[in-house]
């Protein structure tokens, strides 16, 4: 399946969970298509859409793109079928921007993922009694 695909999957998901509809785990890239462009959810998954756009987790890929008048970083999200895709999240453009508007799914790309859990030794400071 197409990063593309996944992504449109996992903004289905998020579209049917709001309705309180359940998303079968075995879609073709046929059967997304036809779902993503349903009218009866056409609302919801515009705001999927917007709720996936700036990721889970930012990636520190590289950006290959450039806007002169907007940012990007590279995120992804873990996709319904476990795997991972990364994309552009762009933001900024000011005033009149509208960086929502920018075509961020079609430059989709599978990424690999290493999850490794680690201690952290975290130090929180305060000011002591100055008195004694």
């Amino acid at each position: 399946m197409t990063p593309q695909h996944k992504i449109k999957w996992a903004i289905l998901g998020i579209a049917y969970r709001w309705n309180d509809k359940v998303l079968s785990d075995n879609l073709t890239e046929e059967l997304i298509d036809e779902l993503y462009t349903d009218e009866e959810y056409e609302d919801a998954i515009s705001e999927a859409k917007n709720e996936l756009r700036c990721g889970q987790w930012e990636t520190n890929i590289p950006e290959s793109e450039y806007s002169r008048h907007y940012e990007c970083q590279s995120v992804a999200a873990q996709m319904p079928d476990g795997s991972y895709v990364g994309w552009l999240y762009w933001t900024g453009g000011g005033k009149h921007g509208e960086p929502e508007s920018m075509d961020w799914i079609s430059d989709a790309y599978n990424v690999e993922c290493i999850e490794e859990e680690k201690m952290v030794v975290v130090r929180m400071f305060s000011k002591g009694d100055s008195n004694e």
